[in-house]
């Protein structure tokens, strides 16, 4: 088995027995979680089931980049796939699973797809700071944001980053762009919800940093949906957002079984109705 498998598996076990150790013996949390109305719940999971539509507009984004189109419904069903295979697989493995199947199937160049990618997370990575930091600048943020969007801006057109994205089609960056700031704004009021639910004390403020904070976790996690990592993240930062451990932990619970119950009925959704089989025969006709 692989370094990186071990040390996933490593911190998924250290994670859940860190989580058992402190349900048990914090009965609170459990207390804050058996409080949480239904409607909310339903709501919540609601918003987890338009963040996948989020995921569709991205990934449209992206291969417009790369200069490919497809149709929407093949698009919305590879995209549903992925993130099943990227939650419940190994080491995260929906984008590569992606990759894999545009190049069998319609020869895409795998390096514009990887650069589109990073493009995808520069923006996402740039909006998860701009959250994050505005605990410590406040409105500023705001105008910090106008200033890095101008000057990125520019070098996107400079002679500089141009060469390193000639393969990709950057007249729709901006699609990209708005696409991926609504998915950090819907991951926010998610986010923003549950704490509410669990503290109803939280502010905007508050949710807005441990927002960022909850992002930036998942650059340097290799576990389904950044288990352990984004935990860690939100406790380190816990000086900017203000967040008690105990508010944490439970949001987290929370966040993990309306995860887990979405990417569930999306894997009964794609199983039930065999859409799977259609990229595996595309795949198999590719090769041949």
């Amino acid at each position: 088995m692989p370094w990186r498998q071990i040390a996933a598996v490593t911190v998924l076990a250290g994670t859940a027995i860190a989580f058992t150790y402190y349900f048990m013996t914090h009965p609170e949390v459990g207390e804050l979680l058996g409080k949480i109305p239904s409607a909310t719940l339903g709501l919540l999971l609601l918003l987890y089931v338009a963040t996948i539509g989020v995921l569709v507009l991205i990934f449209t984004a992206t291969l417009r980049l790369c200069r490919l189109k497809i149709e929407s419904s093949e698009i919305a069903l590879l995209t549903a796939y992925s993130s099943v295979i990227n939650f419940f697989g190994p080491l995260q493995s929906g984008p590569a699973f992606r990759a894999v199947y545009l190049f069998k199937k319609y020869k895409l160049n795998l390096k514009s797809y990887a650069m589109a990618t990073l493009v995808y997370y520069f923006f996402f990575g740039f909006f998860s700071s701009m959250f994050l930091v505005s605990g410590l600048i406040g409105w500023w943020t705001l105008v910090l944001t106008v200033v890095a969007a101008v000057v990125s801006y520019g070098l996107i057109r400079s002679r500089w980053i141009v060469p390193r994205l000639r393969n990709l089609d950057m007249r729709g960056w901006y699609y990209l762009a708005s696409a991926t700031l609504l998915q950090v704004c819907l991951m926010g009021l998610i986010y923003y919800i549950e704490l509410q639910a669990v503290n109803p004390g939280i502010g905007v403020g508050q949710a807005i940093v441990y927002t960022g904070a909850a992002n930036l976790a998942l650059f340097v996690s290799f576990t389904p949906g950044a288990i352990g990592f984004r935990e860690a993240f939100l406790l380190f930062s816990q000086q900017l957002h203000d967040i008690s451990p105990s508010v944490i932990i439970a949001t987290n619970i929370l966040d993990r079984a309306l995860y887990i119950t979405v990417m569930l009925l999306l894997a009964v959704f794609i199983f039930g109705t065999q859409a799977n089989k259609r990229f595996k025969s595309s795949s198999k006709k590719a090769v041949g």
